[in-house]
């Protein structure tokens, strides 16, 4: 801010010099100028910006490009909804500064109307340009005139409360109980943006912000006649009265390359959603979770990745996304879909979940893919030993890996770099274990068939029960199996005690990178951040990556 301040000051002291249109003049009406201006520098940029973070086939592009060089450049790409809030915020503060002292402003233009004295600078810069025609400075023309109707009735009155009312309803709307519960709201008021950078183009069409012409500048020197204002156009004086113009808008030089970007990002969308899609199987798992088992002729995956799903018959403009939980080395890609909100209910019951009866495939509905797209866990295998920690549904990326694992290490027996996994999965009841204990009971048989039993450790952790659970889970404790998940690995209650758990691996694996890995909550993830901060000492490094979609 404080530089953006500077540049404004800045430049007004060489404006004073002729090398731009706006002169000392205008710093006599506008004695909030510099914090009209310093905002809107700013906004400008940030308006560059908000849209990079949301194309994101470009982004994919680019992490599939820099990874090789850099893998620290390309995990700040997967922070890029992070970074699209925070210039979020930073626009809407800096509308905030840009409107008050704007409104200041005009109270400077009345003002200056309403002091009606010839040795007063702003009075007489008010009254040039009274004539037809005759260029202005003041856009208040007379004190009779009503501040408010010429603030609301120009080009960048109107465009202001447009682009306002559009900002505060798309960042109301973004609230996470809002986008939680009542997703559509959010959904159809984001796409204001347009009316946003509509708005925003032009609002400086009206050229309220005016400056002394280039000519005027030669036949009067603000630095030499600004105190010499009373003689003024008379004869013996060497001063003119000064010219002034409306300074071209000049916004659209900031947004117009993004704008491009985000339309051809759209077209690339609009391009993928008319690709033919087949659903091959539909399978629906306990705690309401639906799997979409589906082709798509042209389709490549990497462990980890996600697409966004739309089915037409739900909703033809939106588009949800999910972690893919199939495996590359599998014929086809599948998705994970817990039932929580409108949209996906709408989806369950178009695919017969609400049915008893098996679905016809001809009855399924149409829907169409956009992906996959890169995250985090696509690095898993860069790494000789990795955790992976899933939190409910989260754990929908680590089937990828941990199937991929499985395909890679145990029934082709290809070497991977990976050589450690520890599995962490947290789950707050007992229904959301059972569609996932299918693939880690055929891992653990299968480890313990190739003798590989090591690889991978895994700990499932329930972090909610009830006392007649409790009571049950007591009397089968001493099982060979788990009395929930049916695995040889006992299921563990309440949460893991993080600070042991990394300081094990540390002693475990000395002079390693550890790759840690989280599909989860936030407050869960400034815990692990937290804590491969404090534990990476010496030769052993934790590198926290996040999924973020």
């Amino acid at each position: 801010w404080a530089q953006c301040m500077k540049f404004s000051q800045s430049q007004e002291k060489y404006l004073i010099y002729g090398k731009y249109k706006i002169t000392l003049y205008l710093l006599d009406l506008f004695e909030s100028l510099s914090w009209a201006r310093a905002p809107a520098a700013c906004l400008n940029f940030n308006c560059m910006l908000i849209l990079l973070p949301v194309c994101r086939n470009l982004l994919s592009f680019l992490r599939g490009s820099i990874q090789f060089c850099s893998r620290t450049a390309a995990r700040q790409l997967d922070r890029n909804l992070t970074f699209h809030k925070l210039v979020a915020y930073m626009i809407a503060f800096h509308t905030a500064v840009h409107i008050i002292a704007h409104l200041f402003n005009f109270e400077f233009f009345m003002d200056a109307q309403l002091n009606r004295n010839s040795s007063f600078l702003p009075f007489v810069l008010s009254e040039i340009g009274t004539d037809d025609n005759a260029s202005f400075l003041n856009p208040i023309r007379s004190n009779e005139t009503n501040p408010t109707i010429v603030m609301f009735t120009t080009i960048a009155g109107v465009t202001g409360v447009v682009i306002t009312l559009a900002l505060i309803l798309i960042i109301t709307s973004s609230m996470e109980v809002i986008r939680r519960s009542y997703f559509e709201v959010f959904w159809y008021t984001h796409h204001l943006f347009i009316i946003f950078f509509i708005g925003l183009v032009f609002h400086g069409y009206g050229r309220i912000v005016r400056g002394q012409t280039a000519g005027s500048q030669q036949t009067n020197k603000p630095h030499l006649c600004a105190d010499r204002f009373e003689d003024w156009g008379k004869n013996e004086s060497d001063c003119a009265v000064p010219e002034f113009a409306g300074n071209p808008p000049g916004t659209w030089k900031w947004v117009l390359g993004p704008m491009i970007l985000y339309v051809c990002e759209r077209l690339v969308r609009i391009y993928r959603s008319h690709q033919k899609v087949v659903i091959t199987k539909v399978v629906m798992h306990p705690s309401k979770t639906l799997e979409l088992q589906m082709r798509k002729k042209g389709f490549h995956m990497e462990v980890g990745q996600y697409v966004f799903i739309q089915c037409p018959s739900v909703s033809r403009h939106e588009w949800h996304p999910f972690t893919l939980t199939s495996a590359p080395e599998e014929d086809y890609f599948s998705a994970h879909i817990r039932i929580v909100g409108d949209w996906t209910q709408a989806l369950y019951e178009a695919c017969g979940g609400d049915k008893t009866e098996t679905q016809e495939a001809w009855k399924l509905p149409k829907v169409a893919i956009d992906g996959p797209f890169g995250t985090a866990s696509e690095d898993v295998f860069r790494y000789e030993v990795v955790m992976l920690v899933g939190a409910g549904i989260g754990v929908t990326p680590f089937a990828s890996i941990l199937k991929s694992v499985w395909y890679k290490r145990i029934q082709n027996n290809q070497e991977v770099f990976t050589k450690k996994i520890y599995f962490y999965w947290l789950c707050p009841e007992t229904e959301a274990f059972e569609w996932f204990a299918d693939l880690l009971q055929s891992l653990e048989r299968q480890m313990a068939e190739k003798d590989v039993a090591n690889f991978l450790s895994y700990n499932i952790y329930l972090t909610r029960w009830k006392e007649t659970e409790a009571a049950h889970f007591r009397v089968h404790h001493e099982a060979e199996n788990d009395p929930i998940t049916g695995l040889k690995q006992k299921t563990l209650y309440g949460k893991p005690n993080w600070d042991n758990e990394f300081t094990n691996i540390a002693s475990k694996h000395p002079g390693t990178k550890v790759g840690v890995f989280l599909c989860g909550p936030p407050q869960l993830g400034k815990s692990l951040e937290k804590q491969c901060l404090s534990h990476t000492e010496g030769d052993v490094k934790f590198i926290f990556n996040k999924e973020n979609f």
